[in-house]
């Protein structure tokens, strides 16, 4: 099997000193994806990937390794909260009811794998009982954000044939709304329970968090007749890891260090777009609009 290494950086970033380290390391001439922000080198050697992100040290981009074979995928799945969007939804509603520190501390934890998710989305959201609904509408409007390239990587994918769904273990509020903005086929995640025009503090059940997320990889795959080595995970948290094992690319988004050191793939600096040079689109393949 041979492989490419796919060098990417922020829009416009990814400068010739860095380029032609990697060349140096790779030995080969860089071929061109989008000329100033992604390149990749045809390889023999996987592992020669640890020797080019040594090679180019602190420069802000990023470097990977991919297969060739099955390169471009027919399924993606992506999370929601500080992938898709800017944002953790639950942190900015306990923003409007004055506990975000608090809210965001067992977030930090639960994304770090250091607790349960189940546990610890029943106590946030068990903090936020009587906060009027309405809130949750203000936090959209006000907080929340597709991430640079969100909506390229969705509908570019689309455009070419996949199959796309956000997963989110955050809220269907939010992931109705985010995935008809970025263009997502179908979306799935918890609901709050509302009681009175008020959150009740209670999600229903089952809670949707790491195994699940794995499950709707799986359960897609096989409604949609694709082997899951055609698929692309994409997330950030614990609760992403079993979907990114599972995939056929699974990629760490600017994820905790738990993730990052188990992906196939990680992207510290680039865009989600980025996820598409993986795969070997070139900018003339990219849906813009």
């Amino acid at each position: 099997m041979d492989y490419t290494l796919v060098l990417t950086a922020a829009l416009g970033a990814l400068d010739d000193a860095c380029v032609k380290t990697v060349a140096d390391v790779a030995r080969i001439t860089p071929h061109w994806l989008s000329p100033g922000t992604a390149c990749e080198f045809r390889v023999a050697d996987p592992k020669i990937v640890d020797t080019a992100r040594a090679a180019i040290g602190a420069t802000r981009a990023d470097i990977n390794v991919v297969a060739n074979e099955r390169r471009k995928k027919r399924l993606l799945i992506a999370d929601m909260d500080s992938t898709i969007i800017g944002c953790e939804c639950i942190d900015e509603i306990a923003d409007f009811a004055g506990i975000k520190p608090q809210i965001a501390a067992i977030t930090e934890r639960s994304m770090r794998g250091e607790i349960p998710f189940e546990s610890a989305l029943r106590e946030r959201v068990a903090l936020l009982k009587g906060l009027p609904e309405s809130t949750l509408a203000r936090v959209f409007k006000e907080r929340v954000h597709l991430n640079d390239g969100a909506r390229i990587l969705v509908r570019t994918m689309t455009e070419h044939g996949a199959t796309t769904a956000l997963i989110s273990g955050g809220f269907t509020f939010f992931t109705s709304r985010v995935a008809e903005a970025a263009g997502f086929a179908t979306h799935q995640a918890n609901e709050l329970i509302i009681e009175n025009g008020a959150l009740a503090g209670t999600v229903r059940e089952p809670i949707l968090g790491r195994e699940a997320k794995r499950e709707a990889l799986l359960r897609l795959s096989h409604e949609h007749n694709i082997n899951p080595l055609d698929t692309i995970a994409i997330g950030d948290g614990a609760n992403d890891l079993d979907m990114i094992k599972e995939a056929g690319l699974g990629v760490a988004y600017r994820a905790k260090p738990v993730v990052a050191a188990a992906a196939q793939a990680r992207l510290d600096h680039s865009d989600l777009s980025a996820a598409l040079y993986l795969q070997g689109y070139r900018d003339t393949d990219l849906v813009m609009s």
